[in-house]
């Protein structure tokens, strides 16, 4: 639970902007590796090291995402290697668990306000899911009872993920 609250804190800050056109000054872009980007947010223990994609599709196109993108990130204090996460522009139902699809494999999680996490029992499987294959699909509700769906391209998934990683060793 720790490591959650951590990176929920981190990325509501830096992920966001890291994203974004005009990157904020805290956080360094490292590299693109294809569809993906590597970042680092912080300084010595304190730093996170993320891996980070966005949807080159999201449904229904009449709604309001607000930013959205999936994370890996990985922890320099040695708290999380690798933890995947949704963050998108407004709230999501708690009662109703996004979930995560690459091929035939589905992947549950649950919402933490405009963030979605895998429980950590999840999280190696999805990780090796999001290396080998060729498309995420996130599907989810918002607390006004939209129902979005994500598509996120894998290509480079591999190699950022284990560059933010090796960062963050």
């Amino acid at each position: 639970m720790a490591r959650l609250v951590l990176l929920m804190a981190v990325l509501a800050v830096a992920a966001p902007a890291a994203l974004a056109p005009v990157a904020v000054a805290q956080s360094k872009a490292i590299g693109r590796y294809n569809d993906w980007r590597v970042y680092t947010e912080g300084e010595g223990r304190n730093m996170v090291c993320f891996a980070a994609v966005e949807p080159n599709d999201m449904a229904p196109k009449s709604a309001n995402h607000g930013e959205v993108a999936f994370y890996v990130a990985a922890f320099k204090s040695g708290a999380a290697t690798a933890q995947p996460s949704l963050r998108v522009g407004y709230t999501l139902r708690t009662d109703l668990a996004p979930q995560a699809v690459i091929g035939r494999d589905k992947f549950p999680m649950y919402a933490a306000g405009q963030e979605a996490f895998f429980p950590d029992a999840g999280e190696k499987p999805l990780i090796e899911a999001l290396k080998k294959g060729q498309e995420l699909r996130v599907e989810a509700v918002s607390v006004k009872d939209a129902r979005t769906a994500y598509h996120f391209s894998l290509k480079g998934s591999r190699d950022a993920i284990d560059k933010a990683r090796d960062l963050c060793r």
